[in-house]
């Protein structure tokens, strides 16, 4: 009765957000309330969705401030350097002009917000693709793919889900990946190559010259990137603080110095001091950015009550059981490489919501019932990035395709076959580096 329960109470969940009935963050709150009401769990629903909130509390912190840090760091312009330095080397060469763009990528998309990161990046460089005549669809295929795996960072969004709805630390489930993202980052730039290869060979058949200083001449307003934006927000004398205090955090994470989300507090209380001494700068800037550093944390908050309803009626436990008696004997320790190879079409098909924090806690049940490490099926999960945002189910893609003004279609059509390579190689990373068993 428990596994039926739990079952229905998951499907509700993803029926309700994928057909839009209900936001996924009130869906979360009411539907498992509902579904604990109906099981006669009445009296004990108050202290399952408190313990459940206590654990992803964390989480839900280090979401608020890390999303703040980095939206300051945008903001002061940390990385328009970066931009106008890589606009300046590209000139009229479409190798330099692809690899650029997933260079760039991969540096804005720190923020963990796909909006911003879409909005910077082809702002900059589709006037290079149509003035060389590259298919913007080149474009959008190295963003989305760069962007998919740098989803993988904490503050982006499945590796946060993961650690709150297996209630597992960055030091278990993030920080062992690291050797996998950059080897996706790296596997993009090679993809970038390749597109800019193709390009060349097509300008050299035409006829057309490649890195001629009459393309730069032209394109020079396009190299002032870092003039571009609210020039009253730029701290440009402060570049190298910013730029030493990014780097002692994101260092001070790898060696785990201190809990994630203390780091981030810590980071940018500084940042926004140093940067912005008056209190009206530093509203402006809090207020400027809560609403987008709100929306993701109240959703892990919300999952809160979800998964600590999950687990406090034992309805986790049961529908475990149901899918370890679905699972053939000699499967089980292969239940990592499973996870890894079913996340990218289910989180193409759903929300990360829904898989999430509707699947994963199921697949982690079971993978503890079997004697599976928890944290390896979570690493597993966490590669699907790159597919997943290819999914209309991903406000931000619409807003990519449509900054590049090419078709969803299209663009869907293109990109899979890349993006899925992008989440293969991930993947064989995680075996590769032994993080993930076979």
């Amino acid at each position: 009765m428990l596994a039926f329960l739990g079952f229905l109470m998951i499907i509700t969940f993803m029926l309700l957000i994928m057909s839009k009935k209900m936001y996924a963050l009130t869906a979360l709150i009411i539907v498992p309330i509902i579904f604990g009401l109906i099981g006669g769990f009445g009296n004990e629903l108050g202290n399952m969705m408190m313990e459940g909130i206590k654990k992803i509390a964390p989480t839900g912190v280090m979401l608020i401030f890390g999303i703040m840090y980095f939206s300051i760091m945008i903001d002061v312009g940390l990385f328009d350097p970066l931009v106008a330095k890589i606009l300046k080397l590209v000139k009229g060469d479409p190798l330099k002009v692809t690899i650029g763009t997933a260079i760039l990528t991969l540096m804005v998309s720190l923020d963990g917000d796909g909006a911003t990161t879409y909005l910077i990046v082809v702002s900059a460089m589709l006037p290079l693709y149509k003035r060389l005549g590259i298919p913007p669809l080149k474009l959008t295929a190295i963003i989305m793919c760069a962007g998919g795996v740098m989803n993988v960072l904490p503050w982006g969004g499945p590796t946060a889900r993961a650690m709150t709805s297996l209630h597992l630390s960055s030091a278990d489930l993030f920080i062992p990946v690291l050797p996998s993202l950059i080897l996706g980052g790296i596997w993009v730039i090679f993809m970038a190559r390749i597109f800019g290869m193709q390009e060349r060979k097509r300008m050299q058949l035409a006829g057309i010259a490649i890195n001629s200083a009459e393309f730069a001449a032209e394109n020079d307003t396009h190299l002032k990137f870092g003039e571009s934006g609210d020039q009253s927000l730029k701290r440009p004398k402060l570049l190298l603080f910013n730029f030493l205090l990014t780097a002692a955090l994101l260092i001070a994470m790898v060696l785990n110095l201190l809990p994630l989300t203390v780091m981030f507090m810590i980071a940018f209380a500084i940042a926004i001091i140093i940067n912005y001494p008056r209190l009206e700068e530093q509203h402006d800037r809090i207020r400027k950015h809560a609403d987008n550093a709100l929306s993701v944390s109240a959703m892990i908050f919300a999952a809160g009550i979800f998964t600590g309803i999950l687990s406090g009626t034992k309805m986790m436990d049961a529908m475990a059981l149901t899918m370890i008696s679905a699972i053939p004997a000699d499967w089980g320790s292969h239940l990592p490489l499973i996870t890894g190879l079913a996340t990218p079409p289910l989180t193409f098909f759903m929300s990360n919501d829904a898989y999430y924090f509707g699947i994963l806690p199921l697949i982690g049940q079971t993978a503890q019932h079997l004697n599976v490490p928890i944290a390896e099926v979570g690493r597993a999960a966490l590669f699907g990035g790159p597919v997943h945002l290819l999914s209309p189910l991903v406000p931000s893609t619409y807003l990519l395709v449509g900054l590049a003004g090419v078709s969803f279609a299209d663009h869907m059509h293109f990109t899979l076959k890349w993006a899925s390579i992008t989440c293969l190689v991930m993947l064989a990373g995680g075996f590769l580096f032994g993080v993930i068993s076979l």
